[in-house]
C-alpha cells in the first residue's frame, strides 16, 4: 500500500502527563461522481477508530495493535465502499494513546515510545468513470477535543457527554471550536500490514446478580473472569457522575478486592449528559473484571443498567472438549477464558494489572494448548515478528514481546524458558498447522539465539538466568528453588538446538542439521555430566529436575527407568500433588503417561485440593490463576504484588486433556498423521474431543461401561490415520467415520 501525499496528524500542543483528552480530527470532501471502489488505508502511534458520514467503520477495538513502535506499526486496510456517497462526505477519527503514550509497565510511565498519539491515512476511491482520487492526512484536517476526557489502558476512560459534539462526521453538521491539525514528523519505522485478526467483540454477558456491600455501593457481577469493557444504559441528570471500577474477586465484607491491580485504576467515569437515556461503551480501554463497583446512583439499579464486552482477538475456535466429570470441562472452560481474556493482539500475562505485556514463557508454555482451542497461527506469526524486533544484536530474546523492559538492563534478555520461545513457538506452530512460512521467517533469528547460547556458555553449562521454574511450590525466588537455574538454562539449550536440527532439516538444509545434531549431541553429555548421577539421581532432586530431563530426552536410556522412579516417588512424597511452577507443569501429565503412569497422571489431575488445578475450580475461579495460592482458605489472597486471576500458564494442562483424555494426537505436521489414541481413567466413563485441523474436522467420542469400551471417530479426509486402543498396538484407519467397541 502506499501512503503518498499523506502526513501523520495530530494534536502537537497535547500535554504529556496522564489524563488528557482525545483528540477528534476530520476532513469534508465532495465527491463529483459514482463510486465503483473506495478502500481506507490507515494506521496509528497509538489506538484509533475511523468513521465516515457518521458511522463507524468496522467493528475493531484498539486498532492497529500494539507492535514495537520503534521498529514498525501496523497498517489496515478497510473496503468502505458502501459508505461513500455522491457530493459532500466527511471521513473522521478519534485518537486514543493506547500503548504509545499511556501508561506502561508497573513504574507508572507514560510516554514511552512517544507524547502523542498520530494518525496516517490515505482514503482511496476509484469513480465508475474510471478517475481515481486519494484523500490523505494533511493540514487541512480539522482538530479539536471531545467527550473523552481521558483515556489509558490501565487506569480506564472518562467520558462527558455534555461535551459530545452532534454529527462531527456527518457532512451536513456544523460545529465550532475546531481548527488545523498539527503535522508530526515522518515515522522512520516499517508499515507492516497488519496479519493476525483484529480485537473485536465476541460476545456479551448480562449481569447475574447486584449486592450492596454498602449504602450507595452496588456490585454488579458477572459470573465470569473476563477481559473487556462494560456498556452503560442509564437515565441521568445533567452532570451526574457514575464510576465504574473493576475487579476480579470480592472481599470478605462483599467490597471489590483490587489491591492486586498494583497502580491500575481500572476506573470508567461517565457524566452523563442529561435530557434521555444514556448510552455509553469505552473505545480506548480494556478490564479484566469479572466484578463491577457502582458509585454514582441516585436509585438501586436494574441489571440492565450494565451488560459485559468480551473482548479478545477475534480468533476461530477449532477445539472443543467434554467429559463425564463435570469439573474437568470447567477446568477446560476456565482455560478456554484465560486464552481468550489474553489473547488480545498478543499473548499476554494478564488483562487487569500494570503489566498486560507479552511475556516469552508464558507463551511458550501454553502454545499447545492454544492451538488446540483456537486458530492461533495469525496471532504467533505476528508475535514471533515482535520477538524479532526485540532481539539483541548478539542473539538473545527478550523477556517480553514487543520489548518495554530492555531499558531495565541485559537482564532482562536471554533468560532460560523465555527466550526460548523464540525456538519453541514457531516450531509449535508449524508442528500443529503444518506451514513452513513461519520457520522461514523465523530461520535466522532462531540461528543466533542458539549461537548466543553456545558462545556464553561454559563448556556448553548455560549461567543461572532469571526465572528458573517460576513461582513452582515452596520457591521465595527462582535462586533457592530445588532445581537450579542453570539445569534449567542447560536443559533447555539442548531442547532449542534438538528443535533447530528438526527445522533446518524441514527447510532443507543438510549442513545446518549435521551441525545442531552435533552441538545437541555435546550438549545433552554435559548435562549428563554436570547434573546426573549413576543411580539416575538429578541436582536438585525435584519433580521439575526429572520432568526437564526426561522429557527433553537428556537421559540415558538405561537411567530412564531410574529417574522416572524418583520422579514418582517425589509426587508419592507430596500425597500425589504437583510442586511445579510455569516450566515443570507442562511437561507433568505428558512425561507420566509417556513413561506408562496415566494413572498417577490422572491422580494429580484430579486433585482437589491445594495444590492443584482443581482447587481453584472448587474456590470459584472461572479462569486460571497465575499462582497456586493466588488465593486459598487457610490465607487469604496471595502476594498482592503479583496476583492475577486471569494468567493461563497453568493452564498448559489443556494440551495433555486434549491428546490423551480427548485421544486426538498429532503424529505429523499439521495433523497430516493422526494417532486417535484415547487413554480412560481418573473414573472418566466418556468423552468427546472434536478439533477443525488444517485437513477437516477430527473427532474422538469414547464411553465407558464397565469393561468395554466403545470408540466413534471422525477422520478427515487426505489424512493418514491410526487408531490405539489402550495396551494394544495401533491399526491404520482410512478417512471417514468409523465406530469401535472392545473389551479392555
Amino acid at each position: 500500500m502506499s501512503f503518498s501525499g499523506a502526513h501523520w496528524i495530530g494534536d502537537r500542543k497535547r500535554k504529556t502527563e496522564g489524563g488528557q483528552p482525545s483528540p477528534f480530527l476530520r476532513k469534508t470532501f465532495l465527491l463529483p461522481g459514482p463510486v465503483r471502489r473506495a478502500t481506507l488505508h490507515w494506521t496509528a502511534l497509538g489506538v484509533a477508530d475511523f468513521h465516515l458520514n457518521g458511522q463507524k467503520i468496522g467493528r475493531d477495538f484498539l486498532m492497529p495493535g500494539w507492535s514495537d513502535y520503534r521498529k514498525r506499526v501496523q497498517v489496515l486496510s478497510t473496503d468502505v465502499t458502501g459508505l461513500i456517497r455522491l457530493g459532500p462526505n466527511r471521513v473522521g477519527a478519534i485518537l486514543g494513546d493506547g500503548w504509545y503514550c499511556g501508561y506502561l509497565l508497573w513504574k507508572k510511565d507514560r510516554n514511552f515510545y512517544g507524547q502523542s498519539p498520530q494518525l496516517l491515512a490515505r482514503l482511496e476511491i476509484e469513480l465508475t468513470n474510471g478517475k481515481r482520487l486519494a484523500i490523505v492526512t494533511d493540514r487541512t484536517w480539522q482538530l479539536r477535543n471531545g467527550p473523552i476526557l481521558g483515556a489509558d489502558l490501565y487506569d480506564g476512560e472518562t467520558y462527558d457527554a455534555r461535551k459530545e459534539i452532534p454529527g462531527w462526521c456527518h457532512p451536513e453538521a456544523r460545529s465550532s471550536g475546531w481548527r488545523r491539525a498539527d503535522l508530526f514528523p515522518r515515522y522512520r519505522g516499517i508499515l507492516h500490514p497488519k496479519i493476525n485478526e483484529p480485537v473485536r467483540v465476541t460476545q456479551t454477558l448480562p449481569t447475574r446478580k447486584i449486592s450492596r456491600p454498602s449504602p450507595r455501593v452496588y456490585v454488579f457481577d458477572f459470573g465470569q473472569n473476563l477481559t473487556g469493557v462494560c456498556r452503560l444504559k442509564i437515565r441521568g441528570r445533567r452532570g451526574q457522575t457514575i464510576t465504574l471500577k473493576f475487579a476480579e474477586m470480592l472481599k470478605a465484607d462483599g467490597h471489590v478486592y483490587r489491591e492486586n491491580l498494583r497502580s491500575a485504576q481500572a476506573t470508567d467515569t461517565y457524566i452523563c449528559r442529561g435530557g434521555g437515556p444514556d448510552e455509553w461503551t469505552p473505545r480506548f480501554t480494556f478490564h479484566g473484571f469479572r466484578y463491577v463497583e457502582v458509585t454514582g446512583l441516585t436509585r438501586p439499579p436494574a441489571r440492565s443498567l450494565l451488560t459485559a464486552l468480551v473482548l479478545h482477538t477475534d480468533m476461530k475456535p477449532t477445539g472443543r472438549f467434554r467429559c463425564s466429570r463435570p469439573i474437568l470441562n470447567q477446568l477446560n472452560q476456565n482455560i478456554r477464558w484465560g486464552q481468550r481474556g489474553n489473547f488480545l493482539d498478543l499473548p499476554t500475562d494478564c488483562p487487569q494489572r500494570d503489566e498486560r505485556l507479552g511475556w516469552t514463557g508464558d507463551a511458550q508454555v501454553f502454545i499447545g494448548t492454544a492451538a488446540f482451542h483456537y486458530d492461533v497461527r495469525n496471532m504467533f506469526r505476528k508475535w514471533t515478528t515482535d520477538l524479532r524486533d526485540g532481539q539483541r544484536r548478539d542473539g538473545a530474546y527478550p523477556d517480553v514481546a514487543p520489548d518495554v523492559l530492555g531499558q531495565l538492563g541485559p537482564a532482562q534478555f536471554g533468560n532460560a524458558g523465555w527466550a526460548d520461545a523464540g525456538v519453541i513457538c514457531p516450531w509449535k506452530i508449524y508442528w500443529h498447522y503444518g506451514d513452513r512460512k513461519i520457520l522461514e521467517e523465523n530461520y535466522p533469528a532462531m540461528t543466533r539465539w542458539i549461537e548466543y547460547q553456545r558462545r556464553t556458555s561454559e563448556n556448553l553449562i548455560r549461567p543461572r538466568t532469571a526465572y528458573g521454574d517460576w513461582l513452582a511450590i515452596d520457591t521465595v525466588t527462582p535462586q533457592n528453588a530445588p532445581v537450579p537455574c542453570d539445569l534449567v538454562g542447560t536443559a533447555y539449550f539442548a531442547n532449542t538446538t534438538d528443535l533447530m536440527a528438526r527445522v533446518a532439516g524441514v527447510l532443507g538444509k543438510p549442513a545446518d542439521r549435521t551441525r545442531f545434531r552435533r552441538l545437541h549431541g555435546r550438549i545433552v553429555s554435559a548435562f549428563q555430566k554436570a547434573y546426573v548421577t549413576p543411580d539416575g539421581r538429578i541436582v536438585g532432586h525435584c519433580q521439575t529436575s526429572y520432568l526437564l530431563a526426561l522429557a527433553f530426552d537428556l537421559l540415558p536410556a538405561g537411567l530412564r527407568p531410574k529417574a522416572f522412579a524418583h520422579l514418582v516417588d517425589l509426587i508419592s512424597a507430596r500425597n500425589d500433588h504437583l510442586t511445579t511452577g510455569f516450566l515443570g507443569t507442562p511437561l507433568l501429565c505428558p512425561v507420566l503417561t509417556r513413561f506408562g503412569r496415566t494413572d498417577l497422571a490422572y491422580r494429580l489431575l484430579l486433585q482437589e485440593d491445594y495444590p492443584s488445578w482443581l482447587y481453584t475450580v472448587k474456590n470459584g475461579a472461572t479462569t486460571m490463576w497465575e499462582r497456586w495460592n493466588s488465593y486459598t482458605k487457610e490465607h487469604g489472597f496471595g502476594d498482592v504484588n503479583m496476583n492475577s486471576f486471569n494468567h493461563y500458564a497453568y493452564g498448559a494442562v489443556g494440551e495433555w486433556m486434549y491428546s490423551v483424555i480427548g485421544g486426538i494426537r498429532p503424529m505429523a505436521p499439521g495433523f497430516k498423521k493422526i494417532l486417535f489414541a484415547p487413554e480412560p481413567g481418573g473414573g472418566l466413563t466418556e468423552a468427546a474431543t472434536t478439533l477443525q485441523t488444517p485437513h477437516g474436522l477430527a473427532s474422538c467420542r469414547w464411553r465407558l461401561r464397565g469393561r468395554r469400551m466403545t470408540v466413534d471417530l471422525q477422520v478427515p479426509a487426505g489424512v493418514r490415520a491410526a487408531f490405539q486402543w489402550p495396551g494394544r498396538k495401533p491399526r491404520a484407519l482410512r478417512p471417514g467415520h468409523f465406530h469401535q467397541s472392545s473389551v479392555l
